[in-house]
């Protein structure tokens, strides 16, 4: 069984940064495309980016094409999301997701983090 868990988030300013992290503790993660999503209150939860089991193919919604970058470390288990520029509708629960395959939709994604909280103010 796989696990995630997420970590990294936290409050900043606009304009600040942050990198979340995302470590599988399972044999298999590394198998797997991993992806982002956020949950904002009484919203949806929407697609951030996602990365190939390779890392040589990433994904970004366009609300964040450009400040955030996706990337991974297989020898680690671990994923990231570096988040620059924050704005504060970037404020949202951060979840990263394990897949088959790298895709914006949640249902191909068969474990999720427990999610981590950025909050970011103006």
């Amino acid at each position: 069984q796989e696990q995630l868990v997420e970590s990294g988030g936290g409050g900043v300013q606009a304009g600040d940064s942050l990198r979340l992290s995302c470590a599988g503790s399972g044999r298999t993660s590394r198998q797997y495309s991993m992806a982002w999503f956020r949950q904002a209150p009484w919203k949806e939860r929407d697609f951030v980016a996602a990365i190939s089991v390779s890392g040589g193919n990433t994904y970004y919604a366009d609300s964040v094409k450009g400040r955030f970058t996706i990337s991974r470390d297989n020898a680690k288990n671990t994923g990231y999301l570096q988040m620059n520029s924050l704005k504060p509708e970037d404020t949202a629960v951060y979840y990263c997701a394990a897949g088959l395959v790298p895709t914006h939709q949640t249902n191909f994604y068969s474990y999720w983090g427990q999610g981590t909280q950025v909050t970011v103010s103006s």
